[in-house]
């Protein structure tokens, strides 16, 4: 092993950590981590980081669903859509994009660029949603779930499809669908979200690139157990230290990495 696959390593239990310390937004960083400390290329970082944000998601929904904090009934409603969005890129987009898109005068636009410089776009509004202060939505008075569905087949088909593309979860997204599309309170939202993104990443990794990429599975299973590691690590060490406090140091962190993910695409490679 060399200095750059013991850094991923600890990179995958420093993303666990972050998960069980801010309650999400960690698992953003699967993407940049396996595509440069482990160099693997784009298909097979955004479809292994499916796998990493399906399991840690899973662990963390079931956490709040063993609070109360899930509805079921509306994580089924808006993940189905999601999951056809997302199985629908990894089994049949992302396997037929060419690696040379095409040629902006003399510049070639990549499949690398188009997906890495979607991911470090999507970062800016995942780090903003750390370092707003916390003012959610708030729902109608009467409390009654109520269900937009053209929205919500609308939304989720658009956030499987991103998902599909970037491999991350979505999370900022979610919520603020889950609030206005279908008027649940956001303790709720927050669990709830964590279900339907585990349902739409693993269901888009197993209908889609387990069945179209050879999966290094040893790998994989290390690097997720690792990450599981670190959520209840960070879940431990949340009872000395406050994340709400971390939470905003950690969304400079996700845009100095966008920052660094689109030099290394657009300027670095070149």
């Amino acid at each position: 092993m060399d200095a750059l696959e013991g850094l991923g390593y600890l990179s995958a239990l420093i993303i666990g950590i972050s998960l069980g310390l801010i309650g999400g937004g960690g698992s953003i960083l699967a993407v940049p981590v396996l595509a440069y400390l482990f160099s693997v290329n784009e298909k097979v970082a955004t479809a292994y980081s499916l796998f990493i944000v399906g399991t840690s998601a899973f662990v963390g929904g079931w956490q709040q669903h063993l609070k109360g904090y899930v509805d079921w009934r509306t994580a089924l409603i808006f993940g189905l859509p999601a999951i056809v969005g997302v199985t629908l890129v990894r089994h049949y987009l992302v396997p037929a994009m060419p690696e040379l898109l095409f040629f902006i005068g003399d510049y070639p636009f990549s499949r690398r660029m188009a997906m890495f410089g979607l991911f470090a776009f999507l970062m800016l509004p995942a780090a903003y949603s750390m370092l707003k202060k916390e003012t959610p939505v708030q729902s109608s008075d009467d409390g009654a779930i109520t269900y937009n569905y053209p929205l919500i087949l609308i939304e989720g088909l658009i956030v499987g499809g991103i998902t599909g593309l970037i491999g991350a979860g979505g999370g900022f997204l979610i919520i603020p669908a889950l609030v206005i599309l279908a008027n649940i309170e956001m303790k709720v939202a927050v669990g709830t979200s964590l279900i339907i993104i585990a349902l739409k990443s693993l269901m888009g990794f197993f209908l889609g690139d387990a069945l179209t990429m050879q999966i290094d599975w040893p790998f994989l299973g290390i690097f997720t157990t690792l990450s599981l590691i670190g959520i209840f690590i960070g879940s431990y060490l949340g009872n000395f230290i406050d994340g709400k406090k971390l939470k905003k140091g950690f969304g400079y962190f996700i845009l100095v990495m966008a920052a660094f993910i689109f030099y290394m695409e657009f300027f670095l490679s070149q």
